[in-house]
């Protein structure tokens, strides 16, 4: 964690490491590690709330814990700027990060790979591999999704690849007007 600034460091000191080695073929082994993943989002969420800074919501789609859903935000200039959420765990997690998907953002940005996929390769992903099997959903969120946003709304925003809810309301509204 050397050359991480200290928030970063806090928050991720606090979000519970895993312990079981497991994947969506190992049977209770899985479940155990589904009940791992659930106490450290659930830790994480708790931390964001009580600092003010929910930015998330996911659960899992289905009852094998496989696919997630949700939504996740970023705020920038004062606007809310909301996205869906999903990913798939892999049949080779924890060895295997999931590769979360932005789907309305698919084309938008470089920085993505096709249907909507965010790019954490070069930073996340030997991070990930270092950390198996004690990182999980929470911190692929944490140190992959949160940075990714931080660093792509604003570009988005600021070049107009991406608008607000309401400048788009606006827009269809007075586009309406006779």
């Amino acid at each position: 964690m050397e050359g991480w600034d200290p928030n970063t460091k806090s928050t991720l000191t606090k979000i519970p490491l895993l312990t079981t080695k497991a994947g969506p073929r190992d049977g209770a082994a899985w479940t155990q590690r589904l009940k791992e993943e659930y106490k450290s989002l659930i830790a994480y969420t708790g931390m964001n709330k009580s600092n003010d800074n929910d930015w998330f919501r996911i659960s899992a789609a289905n009852p094998e814990g496989t696919r997630w859903t949700g939504k996740c935000w970023y705020v920038h200039n004062l606007l809310k700027y909301e996205f869906d959420l999903q990913f798939d765990i892999p049949v080779t997690y924890p060895a295997t990060a999931p590769e979360l998907e932005l789907p309305e953002l698919d084309g938008k940005t470089h920085k993505m790979y096709r249907g909507g996929k965010i790019c954490l390769t070069v930073h996340f992903k030997p991070l990930w591999a270092k950390n198996c099997p004690r990182f999980g959903i929470a911190h692929a969120l944490c140190l992959g999704l949160a940075p990714w946003l931080a660093a792509e709304v604003p570009i988005l925003v600021d070049s107009g690849m991406i608008k607000h809810k309401d400048d788009t309301a606006a827009a269809t509204a007075s586009s309406l007007q006779f």
